[in-house]
């Protein structure tokens, strides 16, 4: 773990980051602002047990990602994220897989278009660059791309964000093509509210589909968290994500921080 820490801890130097408010997946309408910079470091720790004709099946994992946004207009962003990924399966108590690395980077642009009496509507188109290894399940190995379209609505004290989402997955190995669907939409729900001075709570649905042609089941998920403002320009974040359904991780543990300069 040290190990994983300190490479991420590298990278964030060396890009010297924002999606939407960590931990919600959902993504909002907000951005930068000209010439400003946001870098963020996010983690993720998930934990899946799944009983396949009669064995065991344990999988615990995680992500670090280093994600850098700057705003290339008032209402335009440029964001760039690297994520440092592992994971360990186990069959009945006996390790048949342990993996860590670089996963793919992305790369992304988020505008802005509409903005009026609360509501605001922007789209993020962006691709991911094979910069993980495929062949120890770390990347799909060749470029893909996707879109998002991202309403937020505000309601003060709260604040709503809807995202209608596709991606095309494009993949190297044979394997992959042959067991994996390309063509994922997803669609997510969040809310936020400023509960007390420099604390929101947050809570997160959602749906994609599934990217294993031999499940028609979609996986589903319910996140509640936190995120506290330390000071201006520095937040720390925290929250927790659960499985509704069976394709869907059975729990994961969030945490960030994400500064603005």
């Amino acid at each position: 773990m040290i190990k994983k820490v300190f490479t991420m801890i590298v990278i964030v130097l060396w890009y010297g980051a924002a999606f939407g408010a960590h931990p919600l997946i959902t993504d909002d309408t907000g951005s930068q602002g000209r010439g400003k910079f946001s870098i963020e470091m996010n983690s993720e720790f998930t934990h899946d047990k799944e009983t396949e004709a009669g064995i065991i099946v344990k999988e615990t994992g995680g992500e670090l990602a280093a994600i850098l946004s700057y705003g290339i207009t008032d209402n335009t962003d440029v964001v760039i994220g690297l994520p440092y990924q592992w994971s360990r399966v186990k069959e009945d108590g006996e390790i048949i897989s342990d993996e860590d690395g670089i996963s793919d980077m992305s790369l992304e642009v988020k505008w802005r278009f509409f903005e009026g009496d609360g509501l605001s509507l922007a789209v993020k188109p962006g691709i991911t660059l094979p910069a993980g290894d495929e062949e120890k399940g770390l990347g799909n190995g060749r470029t893909s791309y996707g879109v998002a379209l991202i309403t937020t609505r505000e309601i003060e004290p709260w604040a709503f964000h809807l995202n209608l989402g596709y991606t095309r997955n494009e993949y190297k190995l044979k394997e992959n093509k042959e067991a994996n669907r390309k063509d994922i939409w997803h669609v997510s729900l969040a809310a936020e509210a400023e509960v007390a001075k420099s604390l929101r709570l947050v809570a997160n649905t959602g749906m994609e589909r599934n990217a294993d042609k031999g499940s028609y089941t979609h996986p589903a998920f319910i996140l509640g968290g936190l995120i506290y403002s330390v000071s201006e320009g520095l937040d720390v974040d925290f929250g927790v994500k659960a499985g509704i359904n069976k394709s869907e991780t059975d729990y994961t543990v969030l945490a960030g921080l994400a500064r603005g300069f």
